[in-house]
């Protein structure tokens, strides 16, 4: 069967979970991700408790810089205390 459309899992970080543990950062073996400061965007898609836990965490969270290099091992799921990874499946000709 031939694959029509090349599809590939990807990292995806709940910002309203992440507390910005850098466990992902430490078991990623291809440095898919970096902790850092939440811009202001960032934080105003948060909702009221979420910005509390990010403020709590110095207003720090994982974020996925090169979600190219994944390579769907699910380590960074495993490792995250909170929760807050989740892989999931995307088409890599539409991004």
């Amino acid at each position: 069967m031939d694959c029509k459309q090349p599809q590939t899992l990807r990292p995806v970080v709940d910002r309203a979970r992440c507390e910005a543990k850098a466990d992902c950062v430490r078991v990623c073996p291809y440095d898919v991700f970096e902790v850092r400061a939440l811009g202001p965007a960032d934080k105003a898609g948060l909702g009221a408790f979420a910005r509390f836990r990010a403020f709590v965490h110095g207003n720090k969270q994982a974020f996925v810089v090169d979600p190219g290099r994944c390579h769907g091992c699910g380590l960074c799921v495993t490792a995250c205390p909170e929760k807050a990874i989740k892989l999931e499946r995307y088409n890599k000709e539409a991004t």
